[in-house]
C-alpha cells in the first residue's frame, strides 16, 4: 500500500479537481452571458484589428476576444456552456501549475492545501463563475507557468517562460505583473548568466508597449497623485482581503459592503511573525523575489488605477491575490517540512475555510441567476418586438432593470440572433419566469414596441373607430384584455383616471399618462410576434368606457 499512501497528495488533487469543475459547471447551467461579455459578443465579433487590440477598461483583450469569436462561430449564441466549461478548464489547470509550484518548494501536502484552497475560494465568485474572466485567470495560469519555467534555470525554460509571458500578457495586462516578476529573475542571476537572458521580460514588454502606443492610451486612465499617495493602504487592505478569502473569513457579502476584518490582524501577525524570523535567521530564499515583484506590481498598479468600484476587496481581485499570496508564501517558507501536526493543522484550516467559501460561491451565483433572468426577459421583449423596435433602442439601466446590459442594441442583437441564435427567453419560458423576469419584459416591451398614448380632451369620438366597448365601473377595474391596434378609453367629466399595463407581470408595471375628466385617451399596441394580450387597469372615480379596436 505505499504506492497509494505516497502518492495521496496527488489524488486527492484529481478528486478536488474534478469536484470542483463538476461544482463550477453545475452552478453556471442555468447562467447566461453577462455585461462585459456582451460587449465582446456585440462590438467584437468582426475580424479587424480593433475588435483584437483595442483595450477594454485599460486592458489588452486580444486572447479573450479571440475565444469569444471561436466560441461563438462553433458554438452559437444560444448557451454560455462552452465558455464556461473553457473556464473550469482554465481554472483547473491554474490549481495543478499552483500544486507543482508549492510542492517543488514546501512538499506535496502543503500543495494540496494551497490548490484546495485557490480551487475553492468563493469569495472570488466573479471569476469562479463569469467566463469574461477567462482574461485574468489566463493571465494567472500562464504567469505561474512562467515562474515554473524560470525554476529550470536553463535556456530552454528561458524560451518557455518569454512564450508563457507572451501569452499571459495576451489574456491581459495582469501579465504585465508577472513580467516585472521575470525582470528580477534576470537581475537576479546577471552574474551568473548575464544579461543575455533579458529578452523573457523584454519581448512581452515590448509587445505590450506597442499595443499601447498603438491601441491601449486611448483607454481612459484613472492614475493620480491621490492615488498613488493612498497605493500602501489599498495593497495593504488588498492583501488582508485575500487571506480573508482563502481562510473562509470573508464578512464581505456578494453586494461588495464590508471590509476584510479579519485578514487584517492576521496579516499584521503574519508580517510581525516574518520579521521575528528574519531577525533570528536572517535572508530569504532568492525564488522568494520574481513571485513578491509580480505579487507587488499587479496590487500597485490596481491601486493607480482606483475609481470607486475598483475596491481592494472586490470580488474580481480576490482570485489573483489570493494566487499571489499562496505562491509567496510557498518561496517564503521554501525548504520547510511541516511534521505530522503541522499537516494535519494545514488540513483542518483547509477543510474549515472551503466550508464558508462554498456559501459565498452559492450567493454569487444567486446572484448571477438574478442577472440571468433579466437578461433573458430583456432579450425576449427584444425579439418580441423585432417588427417595430427602433434599431437604435438600447437596454439602458432604467428600461432593463439592471446597468450589465448597456452594450447590447436592438440591430446589433437581432443581427446577431439571426446569425448565432438567441439566448433569449422563448416566449413560453417568459410566460413561466420568475416574477421579476416578467415583469421587466413588460416594461421593455412597452419601450421597445412602443406603447404610446395620444389624450385629447372633450374628444369625443375621436380616433380609430371603435369595435367592442365595455364599461369599467366607478372604482376602476382590472385585466381589461387589450390586443394590438389602437384603443379608446374614453373618461366622462370627473376626476382624473390612471391607466396601467401588465402582459407577461402578474402586476401592471407599465404606467401611462393619467388623462383627465371629459377627455379621451387613444392608446397604440403595435403587432409583435405573441398573441398573449395585455392587460388594461383602469383606476376612476367615474365609470370609463374603454372600446378596443374591431
Amino acid at each position: 500500500m505505499a504506492w497509494p499512501t505516497r502518492n495521496a497528495p496527488v489524488i486527492l488533487l484529481g478528486a478536488a479537481l474534478l469536484g470542483s469543475t463538476v461544482l463550477l459547471l453545475t452552478l453556471q447551467s442555468d447562467l447566461t452571458f453577462f455585461q462585459d461579455t456582451w460587449a465582446f459578443l456585440m462590438r467584437r465579433q468582426e475580424f479587424t484589428a480593433g475588435a483584437f487590440l483595442d483595450p477594454h477598461n485599460e486592458h489588452i483583450v486580444v486572447i479573450p476576444v479571440a475565444i469569444e469569436m471561436l466560441l461563438v462561430a462553433l458554438f452559437g449564441m444560444t448557451s454560455a456552456a462552452p465558455e464556461q466549461v473553457l473556464l473550469a478548464l482554465l481554472l483547473a489547470a491554474t490549481a495543478v501549475l499552483l500544486f507543482v509550484y508549492v510542492r517543488r518548494r514546501i512538499g506535496p501536502w502543503p500543495a494540496l492545501y494551497a490548490a484546495v484552497l485557490l480551487l475553492f475560494v468563493g469569495p472570488a465568485w466573479q471569476v469562479l463563475l463569469w467566463p469574461f474572466e477567462i482574461g485574468f485567470v489566463g493571465s494567472v495560469c500562464f504567469g505561474i507557468a512562467t515562474l515554473l519555467a524560470l525554476d529550470r534555470g536553463d535556456r530552454r525554460g528561458d524560451r518557455i517562460a518569454c512564450a508563457c509571458l507572451v501569452v499571459a500578457i495576451g489574456f491581459s495586462s495582469l501579465g504585465v505583473a508577472f513580467a516585472a516578476g521575470a525582470a528580477v529573475d534576470v537581475l537576479q542571476r546577471r552574474r551568473s548568466h548575464g544579461l543575455s537572458r533579458a529578452y523573457v521580460p523584454a519581448v512581452p514588454a515590448l509587445l505590450y508597449a506597442a499595443w499601447w502606443l498603438g491601441w491601449g492610451h486611448t483607454a481612459e486612465g484613472h492614475l493620480s497623485l491621490d492615488n498613488v499617495l493612498a497605493s500602501p493602504a489599498y495593497v495593504f487592505e488588498g492583501v488582508a482581503s485575500s487571506l480573508d478569502s482563502l481562510l473562509g473569513l470573508s464578512t464581505i457579502g456578494v453586494d461588495g459592503i464590508g471590509e476584510p476584518l479579519w485578514g487584517r490582524p492576521i496579516l499584521i501577525v503574519l508580517v510581525a511573525a516574518i520579521v521575528l524570523a528574519q531577525i533570528r535567521k536572517p535572508g530569504f530564499s532568492p525564488r522568494l523575489w520574481p513571485a513578491a515583484a509580480a505579487m507587488a506590481t499587479s496590487w500597485m498598479l490596481t491601486a493607480f488605477n482606483f475609481v470607486p468600484g475598483r475596491e481592494a476587496h472586490s470580488s474580481r481581485y480576490v482570485y489573483a491575490g489570493a494566487a499571489f499570496v499562496l505562491l509567496v508564501a510557498a518561496d517564503l517558507l521554501r525548504g520547510t517540512r511541516l511534521g505530522r501536526r503541522g499537516l494535519a493543522f494545514g488540513a483542518v484550516v483547509t477543510i474549515a475555510a472551503v466550508g464558508p467559501n462554498l456559501v459565498a460561491l452559492r450567493d454569487g451565483r444567486d446572484w448571477f441567476y438574478e442577472q440571468t433572468v433579466l437578461t433573458r426577459s430583456d432579450l425576449a421583449a427584444i425579439e418580441i418586438a423585432h417588427r417595430t423596435v427602433d434599431p437604435l433602442f438600447t437596454l439602458a439601466p432604467e428600461t432593463a432593470g439592471t446597468p450589465s446590459l448597456i452594450d447590447i442594441q436592438a440591430d446589433r442583437y437581432l443581427a446577431a440572433v439571426r446569425e448565432h441564435g438567441s439566448p433569449a427567453y422563448a416566449p413560453a419560458e417568459l410566460a413561466t419566469a420568475p416574477p421579476a423576469g416578467r415583469r421587466q419584459a413588460d416594461v421593455v416591451l412597452a419601450r421597445a414596441l412602443p406603447l404610446s398614448t395620444e389624450t385629447i380632451l372633450g374628444g369625443g369620438d375621436a380616433g380609430a373607430p371603435a369595435g367592442e366597448c365595455v364599461t369599467v365601473p366607478g372604482g376602476g377595474e382590472e385585466g381589461v384584455p387589450l390586443g394590438p391596434g389602437i384603443t379608446r378609453i374614453q373618461v366622462p367629466a370627473g376626476d382624473e383616471a390612471a391607466f396601467s399595463l401588465g402582459r407577461f407581470a402578474a402586476g401592471y408595471p407599465v404606467t401611462t399618462e393619467g388623462a383627465p375628466g371629459g377627455s379621451t385617451t387613444l392608446l397604440e399596441i403595435p403587432a409583435d410576434t405573441v398573441t398573449r394580450p395585455w392587460r388594461l387597469r383602469v383606476e376612476a372615480a367615474q365609470p370609463v368606457t374603454v372600446c378596443v379596436p374591431g
